[in-house]
Order: structure tokens, then C-alpha cells, then sequence
């Protein structure tokens, strides 16, 4: 498998934010956590800020949305060019309806589980989808512990997408770090979002790499 690095710029300086995005050139992807004080309490970016990386960034775009009414406000992300657009399955009425009007606008469409969210429901449904984003944190600010008891629902989805060969990525966010990380590969995830553990480190791309490589060798 491969696997994917998406440090998270929740981390990166907001003040030089061009700056520290053309830093993660050797990432895979650039996570942009997308908050709006109301399903989760912080806030962060919004559409406007977004497009603007759209325009800058060296890599795709991973949108997460922590945002109410993801049904009516993530298909937008979607017209913005964003590659990927991943919204809360507690935060849409109709997750397929969704994920089809992202698919329809050209992203790649996204689930995301907050770590108490089983994902039973949703096994079925993996076709409809291009990732599943296993949160191992509780959503909202960076810096948080690794929840490691998260683990089995990342194994339970790699079990499905395996079992009916599925081209679906595996995403984790939260407490990714070198210690963590092979945890979360070895229970079958393939795309990592880290934030501290990228830009809290002494040189970037180095990070990116260590990340990179504790991941792969911790897959089966």
C-alpha cells in the first residue's frame, strides 16, 4: 500500500501561512481543518481562505470539515478545486447524497468518524466513498493525545475495503506522531494527517520522511 502523508497547517505559523504550506512540498497532501465554532469549538477557515490555498499550495488539498450542515456547505469546497473533501458522517442527514455531489464536482469525497462514532453503519456503503477518516482525537484542536482504542475501528474498515477490493484510503488524524504512527499503520491505515509532529520539528522535510518511513515499515 501506499502510504500518505498530509501534515496539517492547524500547526503551521497562520501569520506565514504561504510559507509554511510551500514548506510541506515533499508532502503528499496539505490537511486544511476546516472549523466553524459550532460543531466543534474552535474556529478556523473558511471558503475564502481555502480558495486561497487552492491557489498556492504546492500539493492537493485535503479539506476536513468540522462544520454543521455538511450537506449544504461541503459540495462548495468541492467548486473551490479542492482534491479532497472529507465531512463528518455526524454532521450530514444523507452521507451517499453527499459524497455523490462531491464526487459530481470533481473531489475525491471523504467520511470522517469522531473517535465514539461506530463505523458499523457505514461498511456497506465504502463504495460510495474515497476515504474514511478515522479520527484518533476528539475534533477541534491539535496537540491531543494518540486514542489508540480507536484501533479496531480502523481494522474493521480495512477488513471491508480488503475483502471487496476497494480503492479506499484509510485516513487517521490526531496525536500522529514516530511512536504513533506504526500503530495506526499496523491496524491498516495508509494516509496520516500530522501537525505537530511536522511543523514542531527542526527540519520539515525530515520529518516528512521519518513519518513516511516508520509508516511503511509498520504495514503488512
Amino acid at each position: 500500500m501506499t502510504v500518505r502523508i498530509n501534515p496539517s497547517i492547524l500547526s503551521a505559523d497562520f501569520v506565514n501561512l504561504q510559507r509554511d504550506v510551500e514548506r510541506i512540498a515533499s508532502a503528499d497532501l496539505v490537511h486544511v481543518d476546516v472549523m466553524d465554532n459550532h460543531f466543534v469549538p474552535n474556529l478556523t477557515f473558511g471558503p475564502q481562505m481555502v480558495g486561497r490555498l487552492q491557489a498556492i499550495a504546492p500539493v492537493p488539498l485535503d479539506v476536513h470539515l468540522m462544520i454543521s450542515d455538511a450537506d449544504r456547505w461541503a459540495p462548495g469546497y468541492a467548486e473551490l478545486g479542492a482534491f479532497s473533501v472529507t465531512f463528518h458522517a455526524e454532521a450530514a442527514t444523507d452521507v451517499v447524497e453527499t459524497a455523490r455531489a462531491l464526487r459530481a464536482r470533481g473531489s475525491r469525497a471523504g467520511l470522517a468518524v469522531k473517535p465514539g462514532t461506530s463505523v458499523e453503519p457505514y461498511l456497506d456503503l465504502l463504495p460510495e466513498f474515497d476515504q474514511v477518516l478515522v479520527m484518533t482525537v476528539e475534533p477541534g484542536f491539535g496537540g491531543q493525545s494518540f486514542m489508540a482504542e480507536t484501533m479496531p475501528k480502523l481494522r474493521a474498515l480495512r477488513e471491508a475495503v480488503d475483502r471487496h477490493g476497494l480503492d479506499v484510503w484509510l485516513q487517521v488524524d490526531g496525536g500522529i506522531a514516530l511512536d504513533t504512527i506504526g500503530i495506526a499503520a499496523e491496524a491498516g491505515a495508509d494516509t496520516f494527517v500530522a501537525g505537530s509532529a511536522v511543523y514542531g520539528a527542526a527540519n520539515v522535510e525530515s520529518a516528512i520522511a521519518e513519518l513516511r518511513a516508520a509508516a511503511q515499515s509498520h504495514q503488512h
